[in-house]
């Protein structure tokens, strides 16, 4: 199932990255650039360095122009993370371009990438609380109550990876169809952000 094999890659570009932890260290793919896993990869890095962004930008003594350059970052890394799930979408468009959909199809909530993003998140967050679950500084309440938030984490996987691996095989076989929109996101766009062309 495809759930399965995009998790098993976001496992391992979390462990990867947690061998420095540094947010700051250089990038590597271990994936051909044609390849699905490669754009997976890559698209879990990016969460997993911007989550590190988010704890970093939350600490009450960072100085305020450290947190604006953070800040930069941030909106760079939200940029690189819609560009992939696009690139992801793009994937699954090419791959069903054949398909012959049936005449009651239905367009589903959301893209097949945007289900796997949430995926991705979902990945961060049963690892950081795993390791919140089994801390050896922690108390017996902070455990017993991470340890309960992990079992719903579970099972939030269970159902989402449920859900992802139904849509694409409903697309395969034409009961659904792809809509993608593309970005729309104006905060970075010289010509709709009215700060950014100098209007008011």
């Amino acid at each position: 199932m495809f759930s399965a094999f995009a998790f098993k890659i976001f496992d391992e570009s979390i462990a990867n990255y947690h061998v420095k932890d540094d947010v700051n260290q250089a990038f590597s793919n271990p994936y051909p650039a044609d390849e699905i896993a490669h754009l997976l990869y890559r698209k879990n890095w990016i969460d997993t360095v911007q989550w590190h962004y988010e704890d970093i930008i939350r600490d009450p003594d960072i100085e305020a122009t450290d947190a604006l350059q953070l800040k930069r970052k941030i909106d760079a890394s939200n940029q690189d993370r819609t560009d992939l799930v696009e690139y992801i979408d793009s994937y699954f468009l090419k791959k069903y371009e054949s398909v012959d959909i049936e005449e009651n199809a239905t367009v589903n909530t959301e893209s097949p990438a945007w289900a796997i993003d949430r995926l991705s998140i979902l990945a961060l967050k049963i690892y950081h609380m795993h390791e919140e679950a089994n801390r050896k500084d922690a108390s017996e309440d902070h455990l017993q109550k991470c340890h309960q938030k992990l079992a719903v984490l579970m099972e939030q996987k269970k159902d989402l990876s449920l859900a992802i691996d139904q849509l694409l095989e409903d697309i395969e076989l034409g009961k659904k169809y792809m809509k993608v929109y593309k970005q729309m996101k104006m905060y970075n766009d010289e010509e709709l952000n009215p700060v950014l062309r100098g209007g008011k």
